[in-house]
């Protein structure tokens, strides 16, 4: 469903926040006090402003409710990226989404308004750290504290098996979410489905399930 977005902030991490964006359909306001900045992300956005985020009346013109979503991507001056989190909520904002730069601003932007809030440099760290940590995990993305998806290579134990033969739910209290044939994803998976040695599986599983049956 397309959302109106307001972007508030247009470094790197913001510029690549509306170039997804863009990507996905969705309308974007952009703001930031950097003409240069606003410059760069305009192929990128429906409107685009210089402006000061921390100017309460600047923000009341916008019409805060209007937006589905408010992300503040301000990165190098925290004090403006708490007190606009803060504005955002006073004025109704419908969700906050606000980029942290260390641990303590991510808690600071929770008590002030943020509906949740983004560290990115942690969170790449922690994909990295595992993804790169064990030779046979492709791709990770992490749902919870217990569950993630895991994109593994097809266990060797698994080949020339259907999913129904092998009972994975029950034996290995994982579920198979899809498989990749050739780059191609095919998740129209069912008991019949035949397990290639060339392809590779994604699953939803467990922290600890996948620790004991995949080493992971």
């Amino acid at each position: 469903m397309k959302k109106t977005v307001l972007l508030i902030g247009l470094g790197r991490y913001g510029r690549h926040v509306a170039e997804k964006l863009h990507e996905l359909h969705h309308e974007i306001m952009a703001v930031d006090k950097s003409e240069a900045r606003v410059n760069m992300v305009l192929p990128y956005v429906t409107n685009a402003l210089v402006a000061d985020s921390t100017d309460e009346e600047f923000l009341r013109s916008l019409g805060i409710r209007n937006f589905d979503l408010c992300i503040v991507a301000i990165g190098d001056d925290f004090q403006s990226s708490l007190e606009t989190t803060s504005l955002l909520k006073d004025m109704g904002a419908k969700y906050v989404v606000a980029r942290a730069s260390r641990g303590i601003h991510e808690k600071f932007l929770l008590r002030n308004g943020a509906d949740e809030a983004v560290y990115p440099e942690k969170q790449l760290a922690s994909w990295t750290a595992i993804r790169y940590g064990y030779d046979h995990l492709l791709d990770y993305f992490e749902l919870s504290d217990r569950y993630a998806v895991y994109e593994l290579p097809m266990p060797a134990d698994w080949c020339n098996h259907t999913i129904g033969e092998l009972k994975i739910r029950q034996n290995y209290h994982v579920n198979v979410l899809g498989i990749k044939q050739k780059g191609a994803l095919n998740v129209e998976i069912t008991p019949q489905t035949r397990l290639v040695a060339e392809d590779t599986i994604l699953v939803i599983g467990r922290h600890e399930d996948m620790h004991k049956y995949f080493q992971i």
